[in-house]
């Protein structure tokens, strides 16, 4: 059986509350602890705890690892958890979005060295449509409302031919930075778990590829347009706390995690859909 947590929304509002109460107690500090005691790590469900999952069945004992995995369903938790020592570790996330969170909440968390694992290609969603040049003038598309996957979404619908961004438009790009819209395309933010339920509101979606998969949408097979895995900077990794990268126990992980054995089970259960990114 899996041993995890899963958390459900109520519980995470209470969750975030509860860390910021306790950030000043908090004495958990994996580059203290004990190399035997057992490695805490968050992550979303799909697919970064089902990676860990076979870790934790397959190849951490025989590594001298023992291993918790905490499931959270949003993109904050996962790093507040880890700023204020409430897990050691955790892998859901790409270095745009770990940059953006750290300047904007003052935290220091920092990529495990050599923990690239896996990317999911973000995709467009329909359940109207068969190809994005069938978008009706005036279609609503919803994007992820986290900064750095809204200009990686945007970035996707100018690559198809959607819309055109300002020059320059980087990782903060915002649809106010959109320069040609010839469909005159409407945008609702949402938060990026909720994209998937969004599907029968709006025309599109772009969704990311965990919320994809959770929601049985492949972006091999279903999406309109998907992103190349070529030179893309949204891998995602394990990271830590600034100062616990030495940790032992992180570093047997990081060493899992870009495994063959890893590679094979990514290619062989997602067919795709994830790519191993090592």
């Amino acid at each position: 059986m899996r041993n995890t947590a899963k958390i459900t929304a109520t519980v995470l509002a209470a969750g975030a509350l509860t860390f910021g109460l306790t950030a000043c107690g908090s004495g958990s500090d994996s580059g203290k602890k004990d190399a035997d005691a057992a490695l805490t790590v968050a992550a979303t469900p799909t697919p970064q705890g089902e990676i860990l999952t076979y870790v934790k069945d397959h190849l951490a004992q025989k590594a001298g690892l023992k291993l918790e995995i905490k499931e959270f369903t949003d993109y904050v938790t996962p790093n507040t958890a880890v700023q204020q020592g409430q897990v050691d570790a955790n892998y859901f996330q790409h270095k745009p979005y770990l940059d953006d969170f750290n300047k904007k909440n003052g935290t220091d968390i920092v990529p495990v060295p050599g923990g690239t694992v896996h990317l999911e290609p973000l995709g467009v969603y329909s359940k109207s449509l068969k190809n994005l040049a069938d978008l009706k003038k005036g279609a609503t598309i919803a994007l992820p409302n986290d900064t750095t996957n809204e200009a990686r979404a945007l970035k996707l619908l100018e690559a198809n031919g959607v819309i055109k961004l300002k020059a320059g438009a980087g990782y903060q790009a915002t649809p106010k930075d959109v320069t040609a819209n010839p469909k005159d395309v409407k945008f609702k933010e949402l938060e990026a778990a909720q994209l998937p339920r969004s599907l029968g509101d709006v025309d599109a979606a772009v969704i990311n590829g965990n919320y994809a998969l959770e929601a049985k949408l492949s972006p091999a097979k279903d999406a309109l347009a998907a992103e190349s895995a070529k030179n893309n900077p949204y891998a995602n990794f394990l990271a830590v706390k600034k100062g616990n990268e030495d940790d032992p126990r992180v570093k047997k992980l990081a060493k899992l995690l870009t495994s063959p054995e890893v590679k094979k089970f990514i290619e062989d259960k997602y067919a795709g859909a994830v790519v191993p990114a090592f």
